[in-house]
């Protein structure tokens, strides 16, 4: 029998989703309580990794059991024993052949940007107070969606099979009290790709590159090009579609 987790994460306190050894994970971290809840080892597979820092306000993961489980009681003792910083969502039975993550078929990140210093969003989005030109932004932007090659977003030595990704929407929004938000939608994305995109985003708003320069360094399919990568705190993965 397979059963789905949903669930959201502060990254803050992990260094990423991936179990590792010695090392603080989400990954790691659930299946630890999870297996210590079930009174046998449970492995869990995720719709994706996230880097170290990463948030992630809607989450997938699968497990499977031999016997039926109590969904509900399980994900609620499992609140109970988890760290604050993880939630869990509900928990539900699947097909034994879905796949939390060679199932999805769409992923969403968002990404935030605060003009305002303020205590309670320091681990939730990107502090930059230069101005920004966000239709400026948003047209290049567009040019995502014109282009499928992304290794120019692409952290080096990821041993990506492709560097092919479709992104269908990308798109800069200003919130009532000036927080920028970013969403992309794409079938899949590479480590460290939507960081890249929002540093070199945020250098066409204040000036430093033209919309043109921005789809160049797409094409030129080159990481050199591209900005440092904005702050993993802003960055959250926040849906996920199969």
């Amino acid at each position: 029998m397979r059963y789905f987790i949903e669930l959201q994460y502060d990254g803050a306190a992990y260094f990423g989703w991936q179990r590792q050894p010695d090392t603080p994970t989400v990954q790691g971290t659930i299946e630890q309580k999870l297996s210590m809840l079930r009174g046998t080892p449970t492995e869990i597979v995720g719709a994706g990794r996230t880097d170290t820092g990463v948030n992630a306000s809607f989450y997938v993961a699968h497990f499977d059991a031999e016997s039926p489980v109590d969904c509900e009681q399980l994900s609620y003792k499992l609140n109970k024993v988890l760290p604050p910083d993880i939630a869990i969502k509900r928990i539900y039975e699947v097909e034994a052949e879905k796949h939390a993550r060679f199932d999805a078929v769409m992923r969403e990140y968002t990404y935030f940007i605060t003009p305002r210093k303020s205590p309670f969003r320091r681990f939730s989005a990107w502090h930059y107070t230069a101005d920004l030109d966000v239709d400026k932004m948003n047209i290049a932007a567009e040019k995502l969606l014109e282009h499928e090659d992304f290794t120019s977003f692409a952290k080096l030595n990821s041993n990506n099979k492709t560097n092919i990704c479709h992104i269908t929407h990308a798109r800069w929004t200003v919130e009532p009290d000036g927080t920028l938000r970013f969403t992309i939608r794409s079938d899949r994305f590479l480590r460290n790709m939507i960081r890249a995109i929002v540093g070199t985003l945020v250098d066409v708003g204040r000036g430093r590159y033209s919309v043109a320069d921005f789809e160049d360094i797409i094409k030129s399919c080159d990481l050199s090009r591209s900005s440092a990568g904005a702050p993993a705190c802003g960055l959250f993965l926040s849906d996920v579609k199969y």
